[in-house]
C-alpha cells in the first residue's frame, strides 16, 4: 500500500518536480505557500494533524542567500523553526520527515569533497539557519532523512542558469566568479533521486517506522565539480544548440538573441556580496550511493540533459 505523503513547498524548484514525481511513491497532498504559511507554527501543526501522513516531505526553504543577511528572523522561521515543528509533529503521529539542506553549512576550507560527518561551520545566515533546522530535526526523535544538496537550478524560478541566460541577452561581456567551487545540481535529478529512494523503500519495507533505521544526513548532489565561471561557460555552450522558440528558453531570454561574446573570470573579491560564500563546497555522495544505491549524474551531463530535451522539442 502506498504511503500518504504531505508535500510542503511546491512553489520551489525541487518542490515543483517532487509534486510531479512523488505520486509514483505514494498518495501526495501538496501544500504551496498559499495553503500553508510556514512562519505560523500553528498552521504547520494543524496541517500535519489533519492529514496524518506517513511521510512529511519538506521542500520549502528561504533560499535568498544575500537577503537572509538582513532578513535573519524570516530565514530562521522558515529554515529552522518550521522544520523543527514538522519534526515534532511527525514524531507524535509516527511519521517520517524528508528534508533538504545545503552545502553552505560548511565553511569551504577543505580542498576535497565534504563527508556528512565533517565539521560544519556556516559562513552566512542562510547556512546557519539551515544548520539549525538540521539539528532541530535530529533532536526531535522523529525518523528522518536529510538530503544536503548544492547549487540547485531549474528551468523555472530564480537561479544561476536563468540569470546567465538573461544577462547574455543584455551584455557582450559577462564577469563571473572563478574561485568558488561546487557541483551544480538540477532540481529534476534531486526530485527523481528522492522519489526513487522512497519508492524502492516502500516496495521492500513494511512501513515508515522502518525509516528510523536509516535516519541521518545524506549528501545528494551532481557528480564532479566546477566553478561558477566554468558553469556559466558551459551554459552558453549548451545554449548555442537550442531553438530560441523553445518554451522555457524563450521565457528565460524573452525571445531575445544571446549577444554575450566574452566571459571574464574574476575573483570573489571583485564581486562582493552581503553573504559570504564557501570557496569550496563540493559534497561526497558516497554514503547516498552506499545506502540507497543512488548516484546522480555528473554536473555537465545534467546540464546537457536540460538543453537536449529542448533541442528534441519535447
Amino acid at each position: 500500500m502506498k504511503p500518504a505523503i504531505l508535500l510542503i513547498g511546491t512553489n520551489g524548484q525541487v518542490g515543483r518536480e517532487l509534486n510531479r514525481m512523488l505520486p509514483r511513491a505514494g498518495n501526495v497532498t501538496p501544500l504551496d505557500r498559499q495553503r500553508l504559511e510556514l512562519t505560523k507554527p500553528e498552521e504547520i501543526r494543524r496541517a500535519i494533524r489533519t492529514y496524518r501522513p506517513a511521510l512529511v516531505v519538506n521542500a520549502a526553504a528561504y533560499t535568498a542567500v544575500d537577503n537572509a543577511e538582513s532578513e535573519e528572523a524570516l530565514a530562521r522561521a522558515i529554515n529552522a523553526e518550521a522544520p523543527a515543528v514538522m519534526a515534532e509533529e511527525a514524531k507524535k503521529i509516527g511519521a517520517s520527515l524528508i528534508h533538504f539542506s545545503t552545502d553552505y553549512v560548511f565553511d569551504g576550507s577543505k580542498t576535497a569533497p565534504y563527508d556528512e560527518d565533517d565539521l560544519t561551520n556556516p559562513q552566512n545566515v542562510y547556512g546557519k539557519t539551515k544548520l539549525e533546522g538540521e539539528r532541530a530535526i535530529q533532536a526531535s526523535g522523529a525518523a528522518y532523512l536529510i538530503f544536503r544538496t548544492a547549487w540547485v537550478y531549474a528551468t523555472q524560478g530564480r537561479n544561476f542558469l536563468l540569470t546567465i541566460l538573461r544577462l547574455a541577452t543584455e551584455r557582450e561581456e559577462l564577469r563571473i566568479v572563478r574561485d568558488q567551487i561546487g557541483a551544480p545540481t538540477l532540481s529534476t535529478e534531486i526530485a527523481a533521486a528522492t522519489t526513487n529512494i522512497l519508492s524502492n523503500f516502500y516496495e521492500h519495507e513494511p512501513g515508515a517506522s522502518s525509516l528510523a533505521d536509516l535516519s541521518g544526513i545524506y549528501h545528494m548532489t551532481a557528480g564532479g565539480e566546477t566553478s561558477w565561471c566554468d558553469f556559466g561557460k558551459a551554459i552558453l555552450e549548451e545554449a548555442a544548440t537550442i531553438p530560441v522558440t523553445h518554451s522555457w528558453f524563450a521565457a528565460a531570454t524573452k525571445s531575445l538573441p544571446l549577444i554575450a561574446r566574452r566571459l571574464v573570470p574574476i575573483g570573489t573579491s571583485e564581486y562582493p556580496t552581503p553573504a559570504r560564500r564557501p570557496a569550496y563546497s563540493v559534497l561526497s555522495n558516497a554514503r547516498l550511493a552506499r545506502t540507497f544505491s543512488v548516484q546522480l549524474p555528473e554536473w555537465r551531463r545534467q546540464l546537457h540533459s536540460v538543453f537536449a530535451v529542448a533541442t528534441a522539442g519535447k
